[in-house]
């Protein structure tokens, strides 16, 4: 299983290398392709030839670009490896409006149960009340309860007077750290021969993930999680590159699976194997979606 991310924050070259990424620096430095799931480019000053980008279609490496403001905008993905995507992707459109609902519905009750764990993990009373909201979600959560816990949850965990418009260190990490579990979705789904745009319940025309944004939901909470712990006491501070790399390793954190404790990176790959048989027919009891444990890196069996 791959596992290794690779962050490149100064100027370099990246070439390849027989079978491994060669980052050529003042010290340059050989990391296999096949243990690496995500390169995220977070210089002006990188360039990379055409090999690298063909392994990393090849290897399915999720690549990052970063904008001016050192947040992840673009993901460059494989192309359709899988063997037979033409179907998966017409099985994708063919899906009928009420399984739709109900996987929606499976996958808002496992975001707001995550969302009561984070808080129980960060010791914050009434958690409780996230656990009646996800008792209520129904089919295509026509009662809007993922909107209704958000609203409960967001000053719960990070403060009554904060809110996602601020331009502040918590709302940086967390649009990071969401990013990169995003582009992690998408990778996995079109390694399953599934179109990220084609979703469940997001559905907008100018959206090319839709899908992938339904699959990150019950993933956001672990970014929650690991930014309320990593909050500075001075909420106006700049992400330094030690909270980008340990945001980018929340996708080597241990989550609870129904086939046992995994990383979050394998655990994404499972979630997106079990939409794959859901459009293939499967109910929405077929869905495997993520209960978070805590933050403890994942260590592979010796």
């Amino acid at each position: 299983m791959v596992w290794r991310s690779v962050v490149i924050s100064q100027p370099a070259k990246l070439k390849r290398e027989h079978f491994a990424l060669v980052v050529e620096q003042a010290q340059s430095a050989r990391v296999p392709f096949e243990d690496i799931a995500v390169i995220v480019l977070n210089n002006r000053e990188i360039t990379l030839t055409h090999p690298v980008l063909s392994a990393c279609a090849e290897y399915g490496i999720s690549l990052f670009s970063t904008g001016d403001n050192h947040q992840p905008n673009g993901v460059f993905l494989p192309f359709l490896q899988h063997s037979r995507a033409t179907r998966m992707q017409r099985l994708q459109l063919d899906l009928d409006k009420p399984t739709a609902k109900r996987a929606w519905a499976t996958i808002v009750q496992t975001k707001i149960r995550n969302q009561a764990q984070c808080m129980r993990l960060r010791r914050i009373e009434d958690p409780e009340r996230l656990e009646s909201y996800a008792r209520r979600v129904r089919s295509g959560d026509t009662g809007n309860m993922e909107a209704q816990a958000s609203a409960y949850y967001f000053p719960q965990v990070f403060g009554r007077s904060f809110h996602r418009s601020q331009e502040v260190w918590t709302n940086a990490a967390l649009d990071y750290g969401y990013a990169v579990m995003r582009g992690a979705c998408a990778r996995a789904l079109v390694a399953h021969g599934m179109l990220p745009s084609l979703g469940l319940f997001h559905s907008s025309e100018q959206n090319a993930f839709n899908l992938a944004d339904d699959l990150i939901e019950p993933y956001r909470p672990i970014v929650d999680l690991y930014v309320a712990e990593q909050r500075p006491p001075v909420d106006t501070e700049n992400l330094r590159p030690a909270d980008k790399l340990g945001l980018i390793a929340l996708l080597n954190v241990d989550v609870a699976m129904p086939r046992g404790a995994m990383s979050v990176l394998a655990s994404v790959e499972q979630a997106a194997e079990s939409l794959a048989r859901l459009f293939d027919g499967g109910s929405e009891q077929v869905l495997e979606m993520p209960g978070i444990i805590g933050l403890q890196q994942h260590r592979p069996e010796m």
